[in-house]
């Protein structure tokens, strides 16, 4: 009998979510291998781009550079699998003379986390998990999870146990009720913070079972919160792949889309194209950032939403192998329509309610349902994410445009991350004849 209600309140959930989907205002257009699309420059009228309106875009780029907003700043754009802007402008580092080039290597932090997807999905389509199974079947300490409720007049925690586990949807969606530890103004993610639960000195398993002895921030699919759930995803791909996370991207991933420099440490020989990280003084002068960890050193634990390095031609093969239906180079990497699903929203109508008006979330970034609701120029159906460090990215089917943003800055001004990549997305779209 519990078997059969199972499979009744699994399929109740399907057809909730399929019924959502078709009603979210856009459909995924078919996607699938194209030759030629290689990432080779070419002229930009060639695929439907003005050359003179890139020099806006070059630029503007260069216009943060020179007002001391940014460092260095490396952005490239692909129409139609072709290159038609590359450019690197400013230094890697403040203090030094050397100029910013194009194959400098950068922390790209929560750009991780599509590629975590990417692997996750590469399981899935070997019959590894399914989205609707519940995450305690591979992670047992998250059977028994308590949800917070409040606090009493005394300090107390008041707690109640979750109705049921989370999903492996909603884990992979930010809508699993967990938290991140990010601003601090919840009391769970002070208490994230405090657990210090993101070591890359101690094993994943450290942050497995840290997370099962806190509590959730709100019952499993009543609302989305950007959480450490994508950090657990590179656990599961050791869990369901029997390789370390590691090792599995850089085998069945990094290696044969030829991203040689990327990866989740950055080796002594390479050490000097890393850029230098950024920030603002008090009174908002440009200033470097010297408090972050050895790059050299190989991390015991990584994590799946965050700790990459790469460059913006790694990234870009990255993104065209989305672009293109899973596919780059000769390497197929996904099915067509696996890649469908990973920049459809899977969000459900409640927690939907607590995002930005016109996105959801997809399987590893944010996308794109209704574009002038959300006050951008993207197309609908387009997918995108950015990393703390300031690096940014974003794909756009209906356009067939890919674009990879690089810098390292973490600060208050147009330089800071949702700033300098809204500014980037007007400019890099006016250059579109078609």
């Amino acid at each position: 009998m519990q078997g059969r209600r199972r499979v009744r309140v699994s399929a109740a959930v399907g057809v909730a979510c399929a019924v959502y989907l078709v009603g979210a205002g856009w459909r995924s257009a078919p996607l699938q291998a194209r030759p030629g699309h290689d990432l080779a420059t070419t002229s930009p009228e060639s695929v439907g781009v003005s050359t003179e309106r890139l020099k806006r875009l070059d630029a503007g780029m260069k216009g943060l550079v020179d007002e001391g907003k940014l460092a260095g700043v490396v952005t490239l754009m692909a129409r139609h699998g072709k290159v038609v802007h590359f450019t690197a402008h400013g230094k890697r580092d403040m203090r030094a003379a050397e100029p910013m080039t194009r194959d400098h290597i950068f922390r790209i932090y929560s750009m991780t986390k599509p590629v975590a997807a990417v692997a996750m999905m590469m399981l899935y389509e070997e019959g590894k998990w399914r989205l609707d199974d519940p995450v305690s079947r591979y992670i047992p300490a998250f059977a028994k999870l308590q949800v917070y409720l409040g606090e009493g007049a005394d300090g107390t925690l008041q707690l109640e146990d979750a109705r049921r586990s989370m999903t492996m949807r909603e884990l992979m969606t930010h809508t699993g009720g967990l938290a991140y530890g990010l601003v601090g103004s919840h009391a769970v993610d002070r208490m994230f913070v405090k657990a210090n639960l993101l070591n890359p000195a101690v094993p994943l398993q450290s942050m497995v079972d840290g997370i099962a002895a806190l509590p959730l921030l709100a019952q499993p699919g009543t609302r989305w919160s950007y959480s450490i759930g994508a950090d657990l995803q590179g656990y599961l791909v050791e869990r369901l792949s029997g390789m370390s996370f590691a090792q599995f991207l850089q085998t069945r991933l990094f290696a044969p889309l030829g991203m040689k420099d990327t990866g989740f440490f950055v080796p002594v020989e390479k050490r000097d194209r890393l850029a230098q990280m950024h920030g603002e003084s008090p009174q908002g002068a440009l200033v470097a950032n010297d408090r972050l960890g050895d790059p050299t050193v190989v991390p015991q634990a990584a994590f799946g939403g965050h700790g990459l390095f790469s460059t913006a031609s790694d990234y870009a093969r990255f993104a065209q192998m989305l672009l293109d239906g899973g596919e780059f180079g000769g390497t197929r990497v996904l099915a067509p329509r696996t890649v469908e699903m990973i920049r459809t929203n899977h969000v459900l109508a409640e927690p939907l309610k607590t995002m930005r008006q016109g996105l959801g979330w997809g399987l590893g970034a944010q996308v794109v349902m209704d574009g002038a609701a959300a006050g951008e120029p993207y197309a609908d159906g387009a997918f995108h994410w950015w990393g703390i460090g300031g690096t940014w990215f974003w794909i756009d089917p209906k356009k067939d445009v890919a674009f990879i943003g690089m810098i390292q800055h973490q600060g208050r001004t147009l330089a800071s991350a949702t700033q300098i990549h809204g500014y980037s997305r007007n400019l890099a779209y006016q250059t579109l004849l078609d």
